[in-house]
């Protein structure tokens, strides 16, 4: 449903893309992350028409969207991260209007159905400026959605709304992908795995990683990792114990205990818990850690990236 194939974008001698390549397929939401300025919006702006790529391909639904550029943003919903508003029109007026612009023979149920999908039918009579931030976002969203498009393309949909509205939105979100393929950008790296069948990893305008969490986890980071508390050793000699404990490819201190890493294959639970106990310790906690997204994200872009 969206294909992007060796995207660049250069202004003047800056590059903001760098050969970007990707797919999202039809039903599935895909997280496009990463720090500032690794050409998330940028992405987006190409795929929804705003800007031509310098060079590269970018397909909606098989329609290129350069030499096609018509039929593919058709095909497109796109609620940008300012979402563009008429504060004094209703609510249902405003998004009856973008129906219009769109071209949907049956504006006013059209508008209708899409507020209804974000929530906000019963508020269709009230102006746009009465509404909160988190309601003008799905406001945004259900224009966005008016003319039932099978690419839904959001920027930073959750940003600076309170956390019960981001929650709702979230919801949203996931529930489009039983309808449409969607794409979204984010920061909130728990938002992503919470919503995301899979997540693109963007960094100084190239790929970094893609993949869905799990498979993200077992191919960038082998062996598992356990959080270990050790009583009856100083700090110095529980750390000698773990790093010579078979099996373990890794030990450093984590707060008040250490983290150890596996070898591939190997379950170092029970080697670290004979090492700290030969050492004349004992071990007071020894439990798996699942490796986040936000794991994956920080060694891929590096702890400097916002």
């Amino acid at each position: 449903m969206i294909e992007v194939e060796n995207l660049c974008r250069r202004y003047g001698s800056a590059t903001a893309l760098d050969g970007v390549s990707f797919a999202a397929q039809s039903g599935e939401v895909v997280g496009l992350l990463g720090p500032n300025g690794a050409g998330k919006t940028t992405t987006m702006r190409i795929l929804t028409g705003f800007m031509p790529p310098t060079s590269g391909r970018a397909r909606i639904d098989g329609h290129d969207v350069v030499e096609d550029s018509l039929a593919a943003r058709a095909k497109v919903g796109y609620l940008p991260e300012r979402t563009p508003l008429y504060p004094d029109m209703t609510v249902e007026g405003c998004v009856t209007f973008w129906a219009e612009l769109r071209g949907v023979k049956k504006p006013r149920p059209a508008a209708h159905e899409a507020l209804r999908k974000v929530d906000l039918f019963g508020r269709r009579q009230s102006l746009v400026r009465s509404l909160s931030k988190g309601m003008r976002q799905r406001l945004g969203l259900a224009q966005a959605l008016v003319h039932n498009p099978p690419v839904v393309i959001l920027d930073e949909p959750t940003i600076g709304i309170d956390p019960a509205q981001v929650i709702e939105v979230r919801q949203t979100v996931k529930a489009l992908g039983k309808e449409h393929t969607v794409l979204f950008s984010t920061h909130i790296l728990t938002e992503a795995e919470q919503v995301c069948d899979r997540v693109v990893i963007l960094n100084l305008g190239r790929v970094a990683a893609e993949g869905t969490p799990d498979s993200l986890r077992k191919t960038l980071f082998s062996g598992d990792r356990v959080a270990v508390q050790v009583q009856g050793l100083s700090p110095e000699a529980a750390l000698k114990a773990l790093r010579a404990a078979t099996g373990v490819a890794q030990a450093e201190p984590d707060g008040v205990g250490f983290v150890v890493r596996g070898k591939t294959g190997v379950d170092v639970r029970p080697h670290v818990a004979g090492a700290v106990q030969r050492a004349g310790g004992l071990v007071i906690e020894l439990r798996p850690i699942e490796l986040t997204l936000e794991d994956i994200f920080l060694n891929l872009v590096g702890k400097g990236g916002n």
